[in-house]
């Protein structure tokens, strides 16, 4: 039976000091052990075989000490973790993360601060309220910007909507366009805003897979004054694209539409020394999504909504007599009022000890680094007869599938290649479907990935979808 003692001894606190050190060296050793020892992605394990284990897993009968929880947890987590730090995961818009950020993730989990209120977090604050102010500069924006850190792109993507929202709050049958290559939660957020199925309008792309201007003039005269935001999207998922944002917002201008941008995977080129003019425009929107956590190398989560008038944010806000008291919000800053969260850690922390260490010249060099590695691929792929490339981006993904000789057999020799290689551990990448095909992906987002291990990779996706072609025709049954 614990005792009382025995429980608070657990606690954080000036008595306990000394214990928390030990035990977060401890952590400490063991996660710089196992990043030393990686030498793939990812183990292969299967979810049947992870799920046996922690099903076993007595959450009654604690261990009792630190050493005995982490050796039980190299074994359900740290050993078979996807590394995104490893040079051949180049599968999803997951980066490898910056030291200093990883410093500021320590810190601000022990002190434990919550953004909701000022006397609950005090500098804590003005730092994020900073952030905010920097970002909105590099984005283009006055001093009447604002905005609000967010737990990733799908919340801020939902509170930009929502501002949209309000905003047209007149409008009985609201609509908003969004490009065909952009992000689900363009969807997502106006089913949970109650706007109905048929209130987003996909506008059509070209070949290049960017919004068609010509297409999103048509649906603005034909949806006319029921459209309440445009959202234009500066890096899709998929292609890495940018949508034409200046014709963009010249048509949203014209029109009296509000303008999102959705550069949550875009946002790096805000700190690029050579690429910012890829962004050119997006000081013309009312909204934009950042993700730091993409394309700043932070951890999960660090991104944020910034408007470009501060007072958009009124639409957040709710009164609570326990939280912002007419007296308090009079004189102090109340972030509160500008999330739809409430509790809020404080992850600007992490931006910000990553600019006061390492400075946003080295973020930039380190996001151009990945785009011109991107860049690379794409050629490799272009002159490489065993692959179709698709549209090129302008960040770092690269969309692409395998040519069998049987044409009729690449949507399951790609298919299978993908799982295959993540089975083996060797590499980790991404699969889409691009008109209904089955293509592959690239993600680059570590610039410690040189061309040397695309190459290797396209080389292993290569022999497994031709073993795959192989077999297929002696055994039609063998399974994709």
């Amino acid at each position: 039976m614990t005792s009382l003692w025995q429980a608070r001894s657990h606690l954080f606190n000036d008595r306990t000091a000394g214990d928390y050190h030990r035990r977060l060296a401890e952590g400490l050793r063991r996660v710089r052990d196992r990043i030393s020892r990686v030498d793939r992605p990812f183990t292969g394990i299967t979810p049947t075989q992870l799920a046996a284990r922690i099903g076993r897993v007595d959450l009654d009968r604690p261990l009792g000490g630190a050493a005995a929880a982490l050796d039980e947890l190299e074994e359900l987590y740290l050993r078979d973790a996807v590394y995104f730090h490893h040079p051949r995961y180049l599968a999803h818009l997951n980066c490898p993360v910056a030291i200093p950020a990883l410093l500021g993730e320590l810190l601000l989990s022990s002190i434990n601060s919550s953004l909701d209120t000022w006397d609950q977090s005090a500098g804590a604050t003005f730092i994020e309220r900073r952030l905010i102010a920097w970002t909105a500069a590099r984005i283009g924006f006055g001093r009447g910007a604002d905005g609000v850190f967010t737990s990733g792109g799908t919340q801020s993507n939902l509170q930009a909507l929502l501002l949209a929202r309000e905003e047209a709050a007149h409008v009985s049958e609201p609509r908003v366009l969004t490009g065909a290559a952009g992000h689900f939660s363009v969807q997502k957020a106006a089913k949970l805003l109650g706007l109905g199925p048929e209130s987003v309008v996909v506008v059509e792309t070209g070949g290049d897979r960017r919004m068609r201007t010509d297409a999103l003039a048509a649906e603005l005269e034909r949806y006319g004054g029921a459209v309440i935001a445009v959202v234009a999207t500066a890096g899709t998922t998929d292609f890495g694209t940018i949508d034409p944002l200046p014709e963009i917002a010249d048509q949203c201008a014209l029109s009296g539409v509000r303008l999102h941008v959705d550069a949550a995977y875009g946002c790096g080129l805000l700190v690029s020394p050579t690429r910012r003019h890829l962004l050119d425009g997006i000081e013309r929107a009312d909204s934009v999504t950042v993700d730091y956590h993409k394309s700043f190398f932070q951890p999960v989560s660090c991104s944020a909504l910034i408007t470009r008038k501060g007072g958009d944010l009124r639409h957040s806000a709710f009164h609570a007599d326990y939280l912002n008291p007419a007296r308090v919000a009079a004189h102090l800053p109340d972030q509160v009022n500008k999330s739809i969260q409430t509790t809020r850690r404080f992850d600007a922390l992490k931006l910000w000890l990553t600019l006061r260490i390492m400075g946003a010249d080295a973020v930039g060099l380190l996001f151009d680094e990945v785009v011109e590695r991107a860049s690379q691929t794409w050629e490799l792929l272009a002159d490489d007869p065993r692959f179709e490339v698709a549209a090129r981006s302008a960040l770092s993904t690269v969309v692409f599938r395998f040519l069998p000789d049987e044409p009729e057999l690449a949507d399951q020799a790609n298919r299978y290649a993908r799982k295959a290689l993540s089975a083996s551990g060797a590499a980790v990448i991404a699969g889409t479907r691009v008109d209904g095909r089955e293509f592959l992906k690239f993600t680059l987002l570590n610039p410690e990935t040189t061309i040397e291990d695309v190459a290797d990779v396209l080389d292993l996706i290569a022999e497994h979808a031709a073993r795959y072609a192989a077999l297929i025709l002696e055994e039609p049954h063998v399974p994709a």
